[in-house]
């Protein structure tokens, strides 16, 4: 089996970003959003943000911080948009971190694009619950569905994006390298 592993690269791809990624989602869910208001604070931040920029641009806005799952952003005279631990787009951080941890590359480069990635993914996302929040405002019967559809195909393929680059542009493996 180990002989299999170890001359499939793909399999060994599919193994290692799966028990990586299964590693870090058991940390995430059983001990920093168990244990730790760290979750919370960052999903604060996002609606910080998101409610700065929408100041910038004229709109007179609302949220609602509290350390414990109810944190809501919005523009006056709407209902606005809660922003749970599923928003807050760590666990797409850790997705798009394991991808490219997992597939042959090598470290240095690794060491620049994780962050890089993870912070385009963080802007993103920020554009996201403005979109949200600005479709909650003007059209909410349609809030549900591009939450649901339109924005996780948008992410998720952003984040596809990001993993082909590192694939086609920075996985690149000398072929002595590759030899050892």
């Amino acid at each position: 089996m180990r002989a299999l592993i170890k001359q499939n690269a793909f399999i060994k791809f599919v193994l290692t970003s799966g028990l990586l990624y299964l590693f870090l989602y058991i940390i995430y869910q059983f001990i920093v959003k168990r244990y730790t208001y760290y979750d919370q604070k960052f999903i604060g931040s996002i609606i910080q943000t998101v409610n700065f920029l929408l100041e910038k641009i004229g709109y007179n806005t609302f949220t609602v911080l509290q350390d414990r799952d109810y944190q809501v952003v919005g523009i006056d005279g709407s209902n606005g948009v809660w922003v749970g631990s599923n928003c807050n787009a760590i666990t797409l951080f850790s997705l798009f971190s394991v991808f490219i941890i997992a597939y042959p590359g090598k470290t240095k480069t690794k060491l620049w694009y994780i962050p890089l990635g993870i912070l385009c993914i963080h802007i993103l996302n920020i554009v996201r619950v403005i979109a949200l929040v600005l479709i909650a405002n003007y059209a909410p019967k349609f809030l549900n569905f591009n939450h649901t559809y339109t924005f996780t195909f948008l992410i998720y393929s952003f984040i596809f994006l990001l993993w082909m680059i590192w694939v086609n542009k920075y996985s690149k493996i000398d072929s002595k390298e590759h030899e050892d």
